[in-house]
């Protein structure tokens, strides 16, 4: 595996580490960027003529990430040659009276392949449920998955998806990855803390919560806020929801995304399920760092040879952990090496299995999500 970085200085891309010379012979290229920048044309016309054979993919972020820094540049860009593995790219676009679920199952369904290691999927992060959307690519996926909703930095206005194409809303775009010489994994942590009483959903739609415990949500949410209450629906980012279905099951975190006074009600990035216990959770800097690296522990390293780390990280951790938001990748990397170039975007949804269940992927939210690449060519 060959892999070349680049960052665009404002006016064209310009090559932070270039290894080929042949860039007809590029794979893949994952592209991230600020959604002013990202959603013009021009920078995916510049890339498509870099790389005029690769498979181009990528969505609009709340920070990008490359190696262990948040990168200062609006755009970035990772190209990656294999020795042998081959990808396919699928997509599909929606509108408002879609059937996500059916849909991401076709996308899936395209796909599917007896060589196939692994599906990453980036995804409109306002415009689709992602759980939905998620629930979809599971009915018939063969493989594991992971992946994210593209963000907006703190705005949550727009967001948008390249695939093989100029940036687009409304979009989900998937690429399969196929070959023996392939070695894929992937982990995911939170390290955020519950607190409060454990409390049963009684009353949702969707990702919309009205009533737990049969009392109006929002009511609820400000009161163990506090302070924090006067600033909603911002200061949400600071206390998720940890819920999940049976008492043994792993929790799921969801992100408060808005408010809904009238209603008393709360909007969340997922859905959250009538008859689900939750409770409410809150940061702690140490923790959440050391979540990342329990998310690195679990990758099985193939190998000490060029490989790539692919990091789908919660707005809400960069927001919370400020200027302490690198060390998380620096946990990433000591455990990985530096080998592993890593490279990705801060999301507003992430996608991600469980270890216990690595074929069935979830929607995750305020957690750090990784998946490593390597390529193994046995020795003649």
């Amino acid at each position: 595996m060959i892999i070349e970085t680049l960052e665009h200085n404002g006016h064209h891309w310009q090559f932070i580490n270039e290894n080929l010379t042949q860039k007809q012979h590029i794979d893949l290229v994952l592209v991230f960027g600020d959604s002013d920048k990202f959603k013009l044309p021009e920078p995916y016309l510049e890339l498509r003529r870099i790389y005029p054979d690769a498979k181009i993919i990528g969505c609009s972020s709340s920070g990008n990430i490359m190696s262990v820094e948040v990168s200062r540049s609006q755009l970035i860009a990772t190209a990656v040659q294999f020795e042998q593995a081959k990808v396919k790219l699928a997509f599909i676009d929606f509108d408002d009276n879609a059937d996500i679920e059916k849909h991401s199952a076709r996308l899936m369904h395209d796909l599917n392949g007896e060589d196939l290691k692994h599906v990453f999927v980036l995804s409109d992060g306002l415009l689709v449920n992602g759980s939905r959307l998620v629930n979809g690519l599971n009915k018939v996926s063969q493989t594991s998955i992971t992946g994210g909703m593209a963000g907006d930095g703190a705005r949550f206005q727009e967001t948008w998806v390249i695939a093989n194409d100029i940036p687009r809303q409304r979009r989900v775009v998937a690429i399969g990855f196929y070959g023996e010489s392939l070695t894929i994994s992937s982990g995911c942590y939170g390290g955020w803390s519950e607190f409060g009483a454990q409390r049963l959903i009684t009353k949702s739609d969707g990702n919309i919560l009205y009533e737990i415990d049969n009392k109006p949500a929002l009511d609820l949410y400000k009161k163990y806020l506090g302070d924090y209450a006067q600033d909603l629906p911002n200061s949400g980012l600071r206390f998720p929801l940890s819920i999940k279905q049976n008492k043994n099951d792993p929790e799921v975190i969801r992100t408060l995304l808005a408010i809904d006074e009238q209603e008393k009600s709360i909007t969340f990035a997922g859905d959250v399920p009538e008859g689900y216990s939750a409770r409410l959770m809150k940061p702690d800097i140490e923790v959440l760092i050391d979540g990342a690296g329990k998310a690195a522990e679990g990758i099985r390293q193939a190998n000490s040879n060029t490989a790539l780390g692919l990091i789908v990280s919660c707005v809400g951790r960069k927001i919370i952990m400020s200027q302490e938001v690198e060390e998380e990748l620096e946990a990433v990397e000591h455990i990985l090496g530096n080998n592993v170039q890593l490279t990705g975007f801060y999301s507003y949804g992430e996608i991600a299995p469980f270890a216990k269940n690595p074929l069935s992927c979830e929607l995750h939210n305020q957690t750090m999500t990784l998946t490593t690449i390597y390529e193994d060519i046995p020795k003649q």
